[in-house]
């Protein structure tokens, strides 16, 4: 039961608490990258690191990146093309060979024309999506933050939050 509650229980938090507009959607814009990037390799290992480290809402980062995660399949062409064009470039191929003789970096897949143009692709997507969505969290998540306040389940689980930190603190 426990580990049911607690996914909902960090959603609610990160919708409910304290959170800028600013940091949602800078989360929105980098859930993006990672929901676009292809799994199973070292870049998304490090995307993941690098945006478990900054300041972002990571609920709405999560819910962005396990949704494009499935739509993401959809563009996989046009990530290919990207790609191969960039990979495919006379002028970049001994940087290409390079990078490639470099210890770990052929881990990231970077050779591969989709990881390669879905990286490039949710590179240029991360400032239109957060121009694009700041103002839609500055208008909204102050509203739907006192919404949510009113819930019952909110409130349950807000409460069982510090029950449970109550509930490991020794007398």
């Amino acid at each position: 039961m426990f580990l049911i509650l607690r996914p909902l229980r960090f959603l609610f938090k990160a919708l409910v608490i304290e959170s800028t507009p600013t940091q949602m959607s800078y989360g929105l814009a980098l859930g993006v990258l990672m929901g676009i990037v292809p799994k199973g390799n070292l870049l998304a290992i490090v995307l993941g690191f690098c945006i478990a480290a900054t300041r972002v809402n990571l609920a709405i980062t999560a819910c962005a990146a396990v949704v494009l995660t499935f739509a993401s399949s959809w563009f996989d062409t046009s990530f290919d093309e990207v790609g191969a064009y960039i990979l495919n470039q006379p002028s970049l191929r001994g940087f290409w060979e390079a990078v490639y003789d470099t210890p770990m970096l052929p881990w990231t897949d970077f050779n591969n024309s989709i990881v390669m143009g879905s990286f490039v692709c949710g590179v240029l997507l991360i400032w239109p999506v957060h121009r694009i969505s700041r103002p839609v969290f500055q208008k909204y998540s102050d509203k739907l933050s006192r919404h949510l306040r009113h819930w019952w389940i909110t409130k349950i689980l807000l409460g069982a939050e510090w029950a449970d930190r109550f509930g490991t603190i020794e007398v």
